[in-house]
Formats: C-alpha cells, sequence, structure tokens
C-alpha cells in the first residue's frame, strides 16, 4: 500500500480501527442518550398526569360542592323572608308548587319536587297543622291523597309576591344573566336526573 500522507501502512491501519471504534462508541452513545430521553418523556407524561389527577381533588375544582355551598347560603338568605310567611324553605316550594296548580295527587307534587313520600307526606302533616293545606283521600282512589289550599294558603300567595323581587336584588345581574343562570341550572338538573334513571 503506498504512503497516504506521509503515514506509512501501519499507522494508517492503527487511525482506521481508531476511526471505527470511534464511531461505534458514538452511536452507542446516542442510542442511549435516546433511550434515556424517552423515558425521561414518560416520566414528565406520567408526572403530568399524577398532578392533573391532584388538581381534579382540589375543592375549588368541585361543581358538586359550588352547587352545595351555594346552595346553602342560597337557602340562608331566604329564611329572614320566609320567616315572615311563617314558611320553611321546604314548605315554601310546596306552596309553589300547589299555587301554580291546586288540588294535586301527593306524588304529582313530591314528582314535581323531587322528594319521595318518605319525606313529603311528615312536611305536609306539619303544614295542615298550621292551616296552610288540607289532606283527603281521593274520592275515585283512597289509596290516592289530594292536597289542596286552604284559604289561609291561598291568601298567603299575595305577601309571598314580594319574595322572588327581593331574591333577584339579592343575587344581583340583569334579566339575560338571571335567565341564563337559571337555564343552565334546569339543563344540569335535566341531565343528572337522566344519569341517575337511565331506564
Amino acid at each position: 500500500m503506498p504512503r497516504i500522507l506521509g503515514l506509512d501502512r501501519r499507522s494508517l491501519q492503527e487511525i482506521l480501527e481508531w476511526a471505527y471504534h470511534a464511531a461505534m462508541n458514538n452511536a452507542d452513545m446516542n442510542s442511549t442518550t435516546q433511550t434515556h430521553v424517552a423515558q425521561g418523556s414518560a416520566v414528565s407524561e406520567a408526572m403530568r398526569a399524577d398532578m392533573a389527577a391532584d388538581r381534579a381533588l382540589l375543592l375549588d375544582q368541585q361543581l358538586c360542592f359550588a352547587l352545595y355551598s351555594s346552595s346553602l347560603l342560597l337557602t340562608k338568605l331566604y329564611k329572614p323572608h320566609l320567616d315572615r310567611l311563617g314558611l320553611t324553605y321546604p314548605q315554601y316550594l310546596v306552596m309553589l308548587v300547589l299555587w301554580e296548580h291546586d288540588d294535586q295527587v301527593v306524588h304529582e307534587v313530591g314528582d314535581r319536587l323531587g322528594l319521595d313520600s318518605g319525606t313529603l307526606t311528615p312536611l305536609l302533616k306539619r303544614m295542615e297543622a298550621h292551616g296552610l293545606i288540607q289532606r283527603q283521600r281521593d274520592v275515585d282512589d283512597e289509596r290516592r291523597v289530594r292536597v289542596r289550599l286552604t284559604e289561609q294558603g291561598r291568601a298567603l300567595k299575595t305577601e309571598a309576591r314580594a319574595v322572588p323581587q327581593a331574591m333577584r336584588c339579592v343575587i344581583g345581574g340583569g334579566d339575560d344573566e338571571f335567565a341564563a343562570l337559571r337555564t343552565s341550572m334546569q339543563s344540569l338538573r335535566q341531565r343528572l336526573g337522566d344519569a341517575s334513571d337511565p331506564g
């Protein structure tokens, strides 16, 4: 083999072997680096997933708590207005149903309010004791109990007309915002109802 760049055959052979091994070592290092990068990326993804899961458990991220705490505050704000009417909040809801449509079967009132008979019956008995309603067996089907307003219960409607406006002032916001909020809550209630009764 002729000399190249003044190098004899043996020296050139040593350089070529060194270059070959250097190239192979560099390839191994690149492969190891890529493996470490891939492993680091997987760890990073797992950490992000854990952080997202932890964030989902924060109290302020819970829709249920936002609704629950808002409901508690809203009921508390209703109390002074309903105290003047001599009503508790659940009794007020029953009166709203009967003011809208008097003389209903108990289960119809319960369906409208989402209350079972075990909760509704004691409530109606207390309202009857206060002279607001009457409960009577249905003449066509004695298994059913009908609920009717008394004169006192009907008269209370006039005083109750001030409550919605008073609460609107407390809640604030324009008519469009109020209507949108109510529609959103009604839609949520419908979806939750569908989810709880898939049949």
